[in-house]
């Protein structure tokens, strides 16, 4: 990436970027990294890893945890203009989980280092405000994610992902595994065969090899509410 586009991104996408002074800005923009990431490919994997602050300028990436059978749980994902300071909780206290974030499409991210965003963290009230506004957004979005898993009927669970899905990708034609699904919701591939099978015996939907087509989407949203 260039670096006049670099800068670009940083000052538009940053909301903090207004607010900070301009040897702040300097230290931000001498220490980001550009870095493209093709699809599958892992950004952060789990306890190793405290990269940093991550600014999406491309594609779309997934957040998830790893129970200590194995089994992924997608927490939230991020698209172009998202920002993730989870990649960089090793400067957080009292984070006691590990978080892997893997590229879901050929994607483009700008990386502030971890000792950069630390140091605007206790430096800058608007960071430091900032990232407790995104952190607290986050961990909503993670008890959102617990409370479907603990409280939500798979059933609903599965509509409600594959909604969301057809809203992502801008289609009712899902290129995506039943394996790929059972990643994103915590659970076993055998176990969204099933209920996709059921799905399509009520007409709700179509399988086909590697894709799913929502043929009513209304029995679906009902199914949800």
């Amino acid at each position: 990436m260039p670096e006049q586009q670099k800068l670009k991104f940083l000052s538009e996408y940053l909301p903090f970027w207004s607010q900070i002074t301009e040897d702040q800005k300097r230290l931000i923009e001498n220490s980001a990294v550009a870095r493209s990431f093709g699809k599958g490919e892992l950004l952060l994997s789990g306890p190793d890893d405290c990269v940093g602050m991550l600014l999406v300028t491309s594609g779309q990436l997934r957040v998830y945890i790893v129970s200590d059978g194995g089994k992924e749980i997608t927490l939230y994902r991020l698209f172009e203009r998202d920002i993730c300071i989870l990649s960089a909780s090793c400067m957080m206290k009292n984070i006691n989980f590990d978080i892997y974030v893997q590229a879901e499409k050929d994607s483009g991210i700008i990386l502030v280092p971890t000792s950069v965003y630390n140091r605007l963290n206790k430096t800058s009230l608007p960071v430091s405000d900032y990232t407790n506004e995104l952190m607290s957004s986050r961990f909503s979005d993670v008890m959102w994610i617990m409370e479907q898993v603990l409280f939500t009927s798979f059933d609903k669970r599965l509509a409600h992902f594959l909604i969301e899905q057809s809203s992502v990708d801008a289609t009712d034609n899902l290129e995506i595994t039943h394996d790929a699904i059972a990643r994103h919701l915590g659970t076993a591939r055998e176990v969204v065969t099933r209920m996709l099978k059921y799905f399509q015996s009520e007409g709700m939907v179509s399988l086909s090899r590697g894709g799913i087509t929502i043929l009513d989407r209304t029995k679906l949203e009902k199914l949800i509410s």
